[in-house]
């Protein structure tokens, strides 16, 4: 099937990593040889209680006897999408109360933008340098990362562009800014959290300034970082929260979050003000209620700081320079990008799938399942460490 899937299948890079996958299980991947991976990405932390999980699979197969699409969104009230939006909403501030569905994370933040300038009649973005927040023009024009957009210019004007935990350009937010968009935890960039109350001082700046925070949780989002939204953890209430990935629990989708007052913006003045054929997809909604249900429901959350912990005491090596990030969204940072490269590369030789981050090529993704085992994690560091012990002894011998 290789040959179809280069010939056929449009590509990413020149070189993808072409497993062809059989089947999925808990912290596992198959392919078609019946070889067993240990899976340390989750689908790039798309799926949070792993692969083919009981309740997720039972809640998708009932709606499958029920219905598919049967309207574009926000016409007909389907029982998934409400409930899983009121789910949100009781896990999140006042302020969070109501809920847009869509087909993808960068679809969402295609919508949060256009809610920051429809609501201030402001025009100006502020976003971070080294951000990620998708790969749509919109999302893409306040990815903070040029050589990865200079060739689809032009893109949105009136995008200006800071240092993440840089306080000295928070004056760069002004009354011209109409929202500031930053992710809680920067992903490509390395995993990188916010210090010295900086998310806060983000915060009191907009409200000064009358702009919208928006915050991406599309990665740390879902109980990945120990709690259910990355926010929790930095005393930063936004304006307007963005989601996706983990909460469909592998299934596509996207959601922005807003006060009703806020998001109600959107259907006058002009109707329609954002609109989508599949967004809130009964499918994908009982997918996701039954994902959240079960993260909110368990003790996943707090034993993502546990596995964090033991992840940070098995990932000590003289080439892992540093592990950064919070709960199961980690990434280790090696002396160069070809070691990391060799690492990700011979792991998945030995069965166990690491992964690159965008911008920083030094660094190698862990954000698996949050229902990986304590004896998961010891199988799959292990082989890191064989790995880099392997690499280490070749570089003295060269």
């Amino acid at each position: 099937m290789k040959s179809d899937f280069l010939k056929y299948q449009a590509q990413t890079t020149p070189h993808p990593l072409a497993m062809e996958i059989s089947h999925a299980n808990g912290s596992y991947i198959y392919d078609t040889n019946n070889k067993a991976y240990l899976d340390f990405v989750a689908g790039v932390s798309a799926c949070p209680l792993g692969h083919n999980h009981p309740k997720v699979i039972k809640a998708i197969k009932n709606q499958l006897d029920r219905y598919l699409h049967v309207m574009v969104y926000g016409e007909y009230i389907q029982k998934p999408a409400v409930e899983l939006t009121k789910l949100l909403a009781d896990h999140l501030p006042k302020s969070l109360e109501k809920t847009y569905l869509t087909n993808s994370g960068t679809e969402a933040i295609e919508g949060a933008l256009k809610l920051a300038k429809r609501a201030t009649g402001r025009s100006e973005i502020v976003a971070a340098k080294k951000a990620y927040h998708g790969n749509t023009m919109g999302a893409m024009s306040v990815m903070g990362y040029e050589e990865r957009k200079q060739a689809f210019r032009p893109l949105l004007p009136n995008i200006k562009f800071i240092d993440f935990n840089n306080e000295a350009d928070l004056e760069k937010i002004t009354t011209k800014t109409a929202g500031v968009i930053l992710e809680t935890i920067q992903g490509g960039a390395g995993f990188i959290e916010p210090t010295n109350k900086y998310l806060e001082k983000v915060r009191a700046r907009c409200t000064q300034v009358g702009a919208l925070l928006i915050l991406d949780e599309i990665q740390p989002g879902i109980g990945r970082t120990g709690k259910l939204f990355g926010f929790e953890n930095y005393n930063c209430i936004p304006d307007i929260l963005v989601t996706g990935k983990g909460l469909g629990g592998g299934m596509p989708i996207g959601a922005f979050t807003a006060s009703g007052k806020l998001m109600d913006l959107l259907k006058d003045h002009p109707k329609l003000g954002h609109i989508t054929t599949f967004g809130g997809h009964p499918v994908i909604a009982a997918s996701a209620l039954a994902t959240l249900k079960e993260i909110t429901e368990s003790n996943l959350i707090e034993e993502a700081l546990e596995k964090e912990k033991l992840f940070r005491k098995l990932l000590v090596h003289p080439l892992i320079k540093d592990v950064r990030g919070k709960g199961l969204m980690l990434a280790f940072i090696t002396p160069s990008a070809e070691i990391t490269s060799t690492l990700i590369l011979k792991c998945e030789k030995l069965g166990l799938i690491l992964f690159w981050l965008l911008f920083e090529p030094k660094a190698a993704r862990i954000t698996p399942s949050l229902t990986i085992s304590s004896d998961e994690i010891k199988e799959g560091c292990k082989i890191i460490i064989e790995v880099l012990n392997e690499i280490q002894q070749s570089t003295t011998t060269k």
